[in-house]
This record gives C-alpha cells, sequence and structure tokens, in this order.
C-alpha cells in the first residue's frame, strides 16, 4: 500500500468491519468495489495495515509449510496415534 497519513481517530467498528474482509482480499475473493474500499482503508489505517501484512505473512507461511511434506518418522508417528485412536473408538 502506499504511505499517506494515517488516521487520527480509527473507528474501531469500521476497522473491525474491513479486517474481516482481509482474508476475502488476501484471497482476492472481494468484488472490484469492496477490494478498492479496502486499499482505501489500508492506505489511511496503519493497524489495520499492519494486521494486513500479519495475516498475509502468516497465509504465505502456511501455505509454504503445507507444501513440504511431513519427515517420514512425523508421519510414523501421527499415524500410530491415528491407529491407536481408531483400537479405542472400535473397543468403546
Amino acid at each position: 500500500m502506499s504511505e499517506r497519513p494515517t488516521h487520527q481517530h480509527v473507528d474501531p467498528q469500521q476497522c473491525a468491519d474491513y479486517l474481516e474482509q482481509i482474508v476475502y482480499f488476501i484471497d482476492n475473493e472481494l468484488a472490484e468495489a469492496d477490494c478498492a474500499a479496502v486499499r482505501v482503508h489500508l492506505d489511511t489505517c496503519n493497524p489495520c495495515l499492519e494486521k494486513y501484512d500479519l495475516q498475509r505473512t502468516v497465509k504465505q507461511v502456511v501455505a509454504r509449510s503445507c507444501s513440504e511434506p511431513a519427515p517420514a518418522e512425523l508421519r510414523e508417528r501421527v499415524m500410530l496415534r491415528i491407529r491407536e485412536v481408531q483400537v479405542r473408538i472400535t473397543e468403546a
């Protein structure tokens, strides 16, 4: 976002409304008019811009982590634990 002056008086309800839309904004799932409104708000509200940056970073880290295969030892431990739970369920 561009560097512009921040709001002097941030409206918490308005920010909450925009923060609800940030995930959809990051995923390009908003209508263009809504995207434009979110961009304007982020350009003028540093607290929301910081939360947007955090959300975007977390989403990138999760996406990267999900594309890496789990180590074999971890996979084996998880499968063992799943089998243990399945046995308990069938015995109950």
